[in-house]
C-alpha cells in the first residue's frame, strides 16, 4: 500500500479509503443494504491486514451503528494511532429541533456522540456533511475550529456544494485565522465529472485535496451497462436515471469494459486507475461490501492507464447540463427524512 500527505498537511492517509455507510444493522434505518457487524469487521480487518489505514463513516449512518462498529473494530485490530478516522456530521440522528444542521449546539453535541460511539478521544478527520444554508458560515467554521483547539478533532473536511460556497469558507477561515478545510469530498467518476468546471481547479490552487465517494458511479462502471445488483434493485438513487446522457454513458462503460478485457482486469480497475491520474484525487472511497470490492481497488493502484486509453474514456462524455450541485437545504432535509425516518425543524 502507498500513502501520501492529505492537502497542504503532515497527514498520512493511504490511497484508497474504506466507505463505511454500508458497515451497521439494517434494522437501524439507513442505509437498508448494509452489513451486519461481523461481516463488516471482517472487510475492516482485510483492509487493515493490506495498508489500508483511511476510514469514512458518518453519524448518520444506520444511526450511529456503522460509527460503533468500526470504533469496536480498528480498537480490535490495530493501533489507534497507525489509522486515521474520518466521520461526518450535519444530518439528523434523532426528531426535533436542533436535530440537523451546523449549529454550535449541533456541531459541539454531535462531536461527543462520534467520540462516544468510535471509542476515541479524538476524529482525525471532521468533516460537514453537506452545507447548512440555514446557518451563517460564520457559527459553524468558528465551531469548527474550537473543536480543533479542544484536541477533540484533527483536521477538518467538508462535502458537496458549489465552489462559491467552498471558496468562501476558506476566505473566511483564512481572514479570521480559523483552522481551514484541508479535503473536500465530492462525486467524481467517468460519468460524473462536472467539478472539473469549477470546483476541482479551486481545490488545487487552495492545495486541498479530494475525497471521491462513488468513484465507481454507485457501481455502474463496474459491471456491463444495464446489469442490477441487490443495492440498485433496493435504492433507487443506485440506479442510472439521466435519460439525456444515457448514450454517452453506455459507451464509457463500453470503453471500460473493452480496456479491461484487453489487459485481463476487471472494470472497477481501470475505472479506479483513471482517478489515479488526477493530482487534486487524495483517495476514492471505496464501499466495500465484499472482500474482492477491497482487492480490486488495490489492484487498481498498478494499473498505469496510457493516453490513448484515458482517451477513449473521456472523449464520449457530456456534460450533466442540470447539474447544481447538493446544497440546497429543504432539498436535502427531505432527502435525509427519507432515508432515516427523522423529521428536524431546521427545513
Amino acid at each position: 500500500m502507498q500513502y501520501k500527505k492529505l492537502g497542504n498537511t503532515g497527514l498520512d492517509v493511504s490511497h484508497l479509503c474504506i466507505g463505511c455507510m454500508g458497515f451497521g444493522e439494517p434494522s437501524r434505518a439507513y442505509p437498508g443494504w448494509s452489513l451486519d457487524e461481523e461481516a463488516s469487521r471482517s472487510l475492516i480487518r482485510h483492509s487493515i491486514e493490506a495498508g489500508i489505514n483511511f476510514f469514512d463513516t458518518a453519524n448518520m449512518y444506520s444511526n450511529g451503528g456503522s460509527e460503533e462498529i468500526v470504533g469496536r473494530a480498528l480498537k480490535d485490530f490495530t493501533n489507534r494511532d497507525s489509522v486515521v478516522i474520518a466521520t461526518k456530521l450535519a444530518a439528523a440522528t434523532h426528531n426535533g429541533p436542533n436535530a440537523i444542521g451546523l449549529s454550535r449546539k449541533a456541531i459541539m453535541t454531535e462531536v461527543d456522540h462520534s467520540l462516544r460511539r468510535l471509542g476515541t478521544d479524538y476524529i482525525d478527520l471532521y468533516q460537514i456533511h453537506r452545507r447548512d444554508q440555514l446557518t451563517p458560515w460564520e457559527e459553524t467554521l468558528e465551531a469548527l475550529h474550537d473543536l480543533v483547539k479542544m484536541g477533540k478533532v484533527r483536521y477538518l473536511g467538508a462535502s458537496s456544494m458549489k465552489a462559491w460556497e467552498f471558496s468562501k469558507a476558506l476566505n473566511l477561515q483564512r481572514a479570521n485565522g480559523w483552522t481551514r478545510f484541508v479535503s473536500l469530498q465530492d462525486t467524481y467518476n467517468l460519468l460524473m465529472r462536472e467539478e472539473e468546471r469549477e470546483m476541482l481547479p479551486l481545490c488545487a490552487d487552495e492545495g486541498v485535496q479530494t475525497i471521491v465517494y462513488s468513484p465507481l458511479a454507485r457501481g455502474v462502471l463496474a459491471r456491463p451497462w444495464g446489469e442490477k445488483t441487490p443495492r440498485s434493485e433496493t435504492e433507487a438513487a443506485a440506479g442510472h436515471k439521466d435519460e439525456t446522457n444515457a448514450q454517452s454513458d453506455q459507451k464509457i462503460v463500453a470503453a471500460v469494459g473493452e480496456i479491461a478485457k484487453e489487459r485481463g482486469v476487471s472494470q472497477a480497475n481501470i475505472a479506479l486507475a483513471w482517478l489515479q491520474i488526477k493530482s487534486v484525487v487524495a483517495a476514492p472511497i471505496v464501499g466495500a461490501l465484499k472482500i474482492k470490492h477491497i482487492d480490486d481497488a488495490i489492484a487498481a493502484l498498478t494499473v498505469t492507464l496510457t493516453e490513448a486509453e484515458v482517451a477513449r474514456l473521456e472523449s464520449p462524455y457530456t456534460p450533466r447540463m442540470d447539474y447544481q450541485g447538493v446544497s440546497d437545504p429543504v432539498m436535502l432535509a427531505r432527502a435525509i427524512e427519507a432515508a432515516t425516518g427523522f423529521k428536524a425543524s431546521a427545513a
